[in-house]
């Protein structure tokens, strides 16, 4: 069977595994026995298998970047049409991409598999790129852990993430130096790399000297608790648009939403000092207010990125996707049948987290801009 060409606009390919069971065992089957077969295909079998340690160095090249300021033509130099990256940067963009490898032969992407790093480029381009307007954006390949890592809670997957984290910490090392001392960072990442963006900020960020520098972190398309996690994050969350040095967090879901694969797995977790998730509320940020929770209709949507015909371009059409944030903490956008057509690509329950960064992209580029402008100006006032 041929291949369909993947969006830019939205190509996280979580939905891949099942349309595979589906054509083993039938929808009938799959519908009743979801969460059981998506573990079967995707969980690996094998020992997990260590690798040598990530070293600053390793990074100090191109050749582990997606994208960086002096990689010509990088995938996050992307815009849709009337938009231009910046030829003047004004922060330093450290992005992490989300989860690209989705083989069940190993627990960690090997950095030479052609088709995972072909999807991590895509990412750049459709997610990183909304940050080009004011940054200079640096995204480093790592050995992600493999999709079917979330799927179970054995000691293996926790090894891999962990492994995983160890290349992104490496990468962000040498990305602190080689981007210019004296300009503002900008953190942000999307579903694994938004774990991993997590624990970057409570373990190295935390009272480290480029924390004053930071404008604001990303965190989107994972599950941030308000109890359990935001009292470990060296930044607040944001509140309000024009807020600056805070963070924001959002997953988007269709109605009516079902998102009990994301609470099942939330509410028995703990967070980083062990406090319990349960029952927690989740930190929404509502990407067309800019600030946190709260309801704004499409009309305040400045663009997303709806893929074309063929899904091999994208087309950026503003007022189509309102938000809101409901009691849980996940942001709300509308009936899903009344949304524009973004692909095959959403998940069980009306959930929309492969789209995170696409429904919003324009949003996302003007409320960067605003919160760097605010950081820019408490400064010149210190």
């Amino acid at each position: 069977m041929a291949k369909r060409k993947t969006s830019p606009a939205g190509c996280f390919l979580w939905i891949i595994a099942a349309a595979i069971v589906l054509v083993i065992v039938g929808a009938f089957a799959y519908r009743i026995f979801e969460k059981d077969l998506m573990r079967w295909a995707m969980v690996p079998r094998v020992t997990f298998e260590t690798g040598p340690a990530p070293t600053e160095a390793a990074y100090a090249g191109a050749n582990l970047w997606i994208a960086r300021p002096d990689i010509s033509n990088n995938p996050s130099l992307w815009t849709p049409e009337s938009f231009q990256p910046t030829a003047t940067p004004q922060v330093s963009v450290f992005f992490i991409h989300p989860t690209s490898f989705l083989e069940s032969t190993r627990w960690n992407a090997p950095l030479d598999d052609a088709e995972s790093q072909q999807r991590a480029a895509l990412f750049v381009r459709s997610q990183a790129s909304a940050f080009n307007g004011v940054g200079a954006i640096w995204a480093p390949k790592y050995r992600q852990a493999t999709f079917g890592a979330f799927l179970t809670t054995e000691d293996n997957a926790r090894r891999a993430l962990d492994f995983a984290y160890r290349d992104v910490l490496a990468a962000y090392e040498e990305f602190l130096r080689q981007a210019p001392a004296d300009r503002p960072i900008l953190l942000a990442a999307h579903s694994q790399g938004s774990l991993h963006l997590m624990r970057l900020l409570e373990e190295r960020v935390r009272g480290a000297p480029e924390a004053n520098r930071i404008v604001a972190a990303y965190v989107i398309g994972w599950p941030v608790s308000q109890d359990a996690d935001v009292p470990a994050m060296p930044l607040p969350l944001c509140r309000q648009p024009q807020q600056a040095r805070c963070f924001l967090s959002w997953q988007s879901f269709s109605e009516p939403a079902d998102p009990s694969q994301v609470t099942d797995v939330y509410d028995a977790s703990r967070g980083p000092t062990g406090v319990s998730r349960a029952g927690s509320p989740m930190v929404c940020t509502n990407p067309l207010t800019g600030a946190r929770g709260g309801a704004a209709g499409a009309d305040r949507n400045l663009g997303t990125l709806v893929p074309d015909a063929d899904l091999n371009g994208a087309e950026l059409r503003r007022g189509v996707v309102p938000a809101r944030c409901d009691l849980r903490g996940f942001l709300l956008i509308g009936d899903n049948d009344a949304l524009p057509d973004m692909g095959p690509y959403a998940l069980p329950g009306n959930n929309y987290h492969v789209y995170d960064y696409a429904l919003f992209w324009a949003n996302i580029r003007a409320d960067v801009e605003r919160r760097l402008a605010s950081f820019l100006g408490a400064n010149e006032n210190r």
